[in-house]
């Protein structure tokens, strides 16, 4: 992606509480078609951290999708669904300004890659 505007994105971070990392995880994924399903998302991921923090990576088609969903009836639904598990957090906006694809699934072997640079 270069020149055009790149995906708006948006990351959670949040501390679960000690001993409900499990069930967070559990009920982050039967609730996440809340998030998924709106016409402006392009996916989400959740990650565990090293710090310990979990991480929640959503991208967006543009800002005004995703402050169209944070907004809405269904996204306070799902917070409401997660809060119980959280202890703390913070959310980063930004704008994709470039991509470089990988080439993963390409076919070549790490040797490969290394006799070709």
């Amino acid at each position: 992606m270069s020149g055009a505007a790149g995906p708006f994105r948006v990351v959670l971070r949040m501390r679960i509480k000690a001993g409900l990392e499990g069930e967070f995880e559990r009920v982050w994924r039967e609730i996440g078609d809340a998030v998924t399903s709106h016409p402006a998302n392009l996916g989400q991921w959740l990650a565990h951290g090293e710090d310990g923090d979990y991480y929640i990576v959503s991208d967006w088609t543009d800002e005004t999708g995703f402050r169209r969903f944070e907004t809405s009836r269904r996204h306070l639904k799902h917070r409401q669904a997660l809060h119980p598990y959280r202890s703390a957090g913070s959310m980063t906006t930004m704008r994709v300004v470039a991509h470089l694809p990988g080439a993963a699934g390409a076919g070549r072997t790490h040797e490969q890659w290394e006799a070709a640079g």
